[in-house]
């Protein structure tokens, strides 16, 4: 199916939102009918004012026929426009210029969008990165490395906003001031996780948060695997850094063939469960990833050409910037840093015990003040249970 926009680029009229809304909320019709029925119709407004023998005659199920002819929808359709107006955020439909152009192909298109924050990232070239919400400390550094190197290479990093990879990726790219997309499986005015709350402010204004479910919509469990389509749909591209085999992850990339983009997986311990969805992926054909730099050199020039011109972020934390510096800000404890930063890896905790029993001529107040300012420099991270890594 193909839902070609109009030629003209005016936004919705509260009236044309009124009535998209009480479509999106008609129950059991989906964009495919819709598409149709508009093809008649031509618009929403006169597809309302249709008598329940001509919606039939064009195809409708009787029920569906029945609430259209009705307008059962439009007391909700109104609560909808309020939410939307309160929470600042607008309306996109299928028909809209701003609709995303690589999301008109997909097998089942969203009628409609809900999006608070920067619209122009609707049709602006991102990748998707993917993954468990219970990665490993690897997989971790890896989603905040690529995450923060695509986005300083100038595209968008689209994830679910979901625990683990995808917060991790969200928070990269913005880390960087580059641009990042997360789709919602609930409505975008909803908290979901709940202590992503200041990311989802965060997002919301410096980047963009959409979903297909309407204003105060619960994060049902059923609604992630719908949301996934989305995720790939938007994406020139899928990464999975890390998943189990039968993960949400893989259905991402599973959607993401079907709708023929490509798929990029990170390699991973294969004794570690978190890793066997990537492994197998990258075995079924998936490309290989261990820099961002991977990902760029497979995109089209005519891409490569978009997100140069877009200004990737430049702050040396690029796909091709080098490590960090070796001369520590630390003053007299700098040796102590390098020696601490030398137990410390990234893909593996350390537990501070550990570092007190390799470095005795220290004291542990000394080890916990440097280790706490190493951490304020962003150099290591403390995961529960007094363990460090390594950032990478």
């Amino acid at each position: 199916m193909h839902a070609t926009a109009p030629s003209s680029p005016s936004r919705l009229t509260p009236e044309d939102e009124l009535h998209w809304l009480a479509l999106r909320l008609v129950p059991g019709l989906g964009t495919r009918r819709v598409v149709q029925l508009l093809a008649r119709f031509q618009s929403p407004q006169l597809l309302f004012r249709a008598s329940v023998s001509e919606l039939e005659a064009a195809g409708l199920p009787p029920g569906p026929a029945r609430s259209v002819a009705s307008g059962c929808t439009f007391d909700d359709a109104v609560e909808q426009q309020n939410k939307l107006r309160a929470r600042g955020a607008v309306l996109v439909t299928i028909h809209d210029p701003l609709y995303p152009e690589p999301m008109r192909d997909i097998l089942d298109p969203p009628l409609v969008l809900f999006a608070r924050g920067d619209l122009a990232l609707l049709n602006y070239p991102g990748i998707a990165v993917v993954g468990t919400r219970k990665p490993t400390p690897y997989g971790m550094a890896v989603a905040e490395k690529l995450g923060g190197d695509l986005a300083a290479a100038g595209l968008n990093v689209i994830s679910g906003m979901a625990r683990g990879i995808d917060t991790a990726a969200h928070r990269a790219a913005l880390a960087v001031g580059g641009k990042t997309t997360a789709i919602f499986g609930c409505g975008v005015d909803m908290i979901y996780p709940s202590e992503n709350r200041r990311l989802h402010e965060e997002i919301s204004t410096k980047g963009l948060a959409i979903s297909e479910f309407p204003m105060g919509a619960p994060a049902y469990p059923q609604n992630f695997p719908i949301r996934n389509r989305i995720v790939s749909g938007m994406s020139c591209g899928v990464l999975v850094v890390e998943g189990a085999q039968y993960s949400g992850s893989a259905i991402t990339a599973r959607l993401a063939m079907d709708q023929g983009r490509e798929v990029y997986a990170i390699p991973g311990n294969i004794t570690s469960q978190a890793s066997w969805g990537s492994n197998l992926l990258i075995r079924q054909g998936a490309k290989l990833v261990t820099t961002a730099q991977d990902i760029v050199n497979e995109l089209s020039p005519e891409i490569r050409r978009r997100i140069q011109n877009g200004g990737g972020a430049s702050n040396g934390n690029g796909p091709n910037s080098g490590s960090k510096q070796s001369t520590l800000p630390l003053g007299p404890n700098s040796v102590l840093g390098d020696l601490l930063l030398a137990k410390v890896t990234v893909d593996s905790p350390t537990h501070i015990d550990e570092m007190l029993g390799c470095l005795e001529n220290y004291s542990s107040s000394e080890i916990v003040a440097v280790l706490f300012e190493l951490e304020l420099l962003g150099l290591v991270r403390q995961l529960p249970g007094k363990q460090f890594v390594k950032v990478w």
